[in-house]
């Protein structure tokens, strides 16, 4: 028998539409919530007075990346969301140039496919009009650390090598649908092979997530120099996924760069004393 932390899928229902009205498509559903378990995070790099690993606290994490027809619905439902709405400080040139229209997807946006171009403050209004918000860098790699047969994808032959060859392949023009890929043994799909993914606190990409001592850090020496000190040298993808991070701005869109949601547990009440 197979042992580890037990699976818990968790579905939110939608609250029931009126008799007369269609189901919404299948895309347009909030996906289902995983359960990641209690954990810790690693950082790739870190300075010398933090600590080596990070505790992640339980979290549900949303199953597949948020999809083109789930934002279409967002941005139809809050209008400043939409194209020709956002400002320069919110979103660059690029929001969503790949739809078709303001509120039309287009065959290059197919609606199961994951939305892409969009940054990431319009990803940070998607989460809190839908009660979620987005993980943390530390709660993304501890759900992306499980490999696909066991917890620890590092020690599982062969995930490396798949995470590398997606790495070396260009970003197909219009993606395949959010959720198609293998899942990890989380249960959860897409954290890597399909799009990068903004993280809520991506601008501490090269931190452990704690701001108190990072406002002299110089981010400029990622290469180099500055790699000297990383936890693994032979961890590629965490040195692609730490690059990406580390230059984007809130405003940014990329054609390959989506988003999932994540959820805080509610606090466990105190035990009472015998």
């Amino acid at each position: 028998m197979k042992t580890g932390l037990p699976l818990l899928l968790l579905v939110l229902a939608a609250a029931p539409a009126p008799a007369e009205s269609a189901p919404r498509p299948e895309a347009e559903r909030a996906a289902v919530l995983v359960a990641v378990p209690a954990g810790t995070y690693a950082p790739l790099l870190r300075q010398r007075d933090e600590p080596a690993e990070v505790s992640v606290a339980p979290f549900l994490l949303e199953a597949r990346p948020v999809t083109n027809a789930e934002f279409l619905a967002f941005v139809t439902a809050h209008p400043r969301w939409r194209r020709s709405r956002v400002g320069p400080l919110f979103a660059d040139r690029g929001y969503l140039a790949h739809w078709a229209g303001e509120l039309e997807l287009g065959p290059g946006a197919p609606a199961d496919a994951p939305v892409v171009r969009v940054s990431w403050f319009a990803a940070r209004a998607f989460a809190a009009a839908r009660g979620r918000r987005l993980p943390t860098t530390a709660e993304w790699e501890r759900a992306a650390a499980a490999g696909f047969a066991g917890p620890d994808g590092a020690k599982e032959p062969g995930f490396q090598a798949a995470l590398l060859a997606w790495l070396t392949r260009p970003t197909p023009a219009v993606l395949p649908a959010a959720g198609s890929g293998r899942p990890n043994h989380l249960g959860l799909r897409d954290l890597h092979g399909l799009v990068w993914e903004w993280v809520d606190d991506f601008g501490t990409a090269m931190t452990t997530g704690e701001s108190r001592a990072d406002t002299g850090l110089e981010r400029n020496l990622f290469c180099g120099a500055g790699a000297a000190g990383a936890r693994d040298l032979t961890d590629y993808p965490a040195f692609m996924r730490t690059g990406l991070r580390s230059s984007l701005r809130g405003s940014y869109t990329v054609p390959n760069l989506g988003f999932r949601c994540a959820q805080s547990l509610p606090a466990s009440p105190p035990s009472a004393e015998p």
